[in-house]
């Protein structure tokens, strides 16, 4: 799952992002409210991890800009203790949960779970290509109902692939999917992925093409 992490606290976000990502989550880190309000826009996220009280616009702006624009990605807002009438609000605004700072990780990872059964119709559907399937909700990919034992970093360029099936992806779109945005590491920190997951895929009907230079493209044998 995709999770962006939008917190100016530097060190929470840090630790929060190494948290989900340790569980085999691909976590987008960012400080700004006006960056958030971009990224969402146009990248977007399976979830949203919204700090209230952030530079630029406010994570109450950055909410409702989301909610103005029909998107329904599940939220959950932190906020410390002494705003309580920002959390009514932002639950007014369509937050689907809240967090006041400090809290427990074991905690937050507890409210992703529930959020992502509850939000399983949303994002959680199995898809079929080749001769595998992908179980979206639960991360993990099967051929004629057994799970292959895939790492948690091919497994996520394996959904980076998938979800822009058909077109070609950039290793820094790669890159900004499996370690995160900002994340200080170089171009080729990924095709050691990539070569180990092409020699999965081929025995399935599924292979990775290169386009050198431009990136890559998962292709269905049909």
């Amino acid at each position: 799952m995709r999770i962006a992490i939008i917190e100016d606290n530097e060190a929470l976000a840090k630790a929060i992002a190494y948290r989900l990502r340790d569980r085999g989550h691909a976590a987008d880190v960012l400080h700004d409210g006006d960056e958030a309000d971009q990224f969402l826009s146009q990248d977007g996220a399976d979830l949203v991890v919204l700090d209230i009280n952030l530079p630029g616009r406010s994570g109450l702006e950055v909410l409702d800009a989301m909610r103005q624009r029909k998107d329904g990605t599940p939220v959950i807002l932190l906020s410390a203790r002494s705003e309580l009438d920002d959390r009514v609000t932002g639950l007014d605004l369509g937050a689907d949960d809240y967090m006041v700072k400090p809290f427990e990780m074991d905690e937050l990872e507890a409210r992703i779970r529930a959020l992502s059964r509850r939000k399983n119709l949303d994002y959680g559907a199995k898809e079929t290509f080749g001769k595998l399937d992908f179980d979206r909700a639960n991360r993990k990919v099967s051929v004629e109902n057994v799970e292959l034992d895939m790492p948690r970093r091919e497994l996520s360029v394996l959904e980076c692939l998938l979800e822009r099936r058909g077109r070609l992806v950039s290793k820094s779109q790669l890159i900004e999917h499996v370690y995160g945005i900002g994340a200080d590491v170089d171009d080729t920190a990924i095709e050691p992925h990539i070569s180990r997951l092409r020699k999965r895929l081929v025995l399935h009907g599924v292979s990775i093409k290169t386009a050198r230079g431009l990136g890559y493209m998962l292709v269905v044998a049909t």
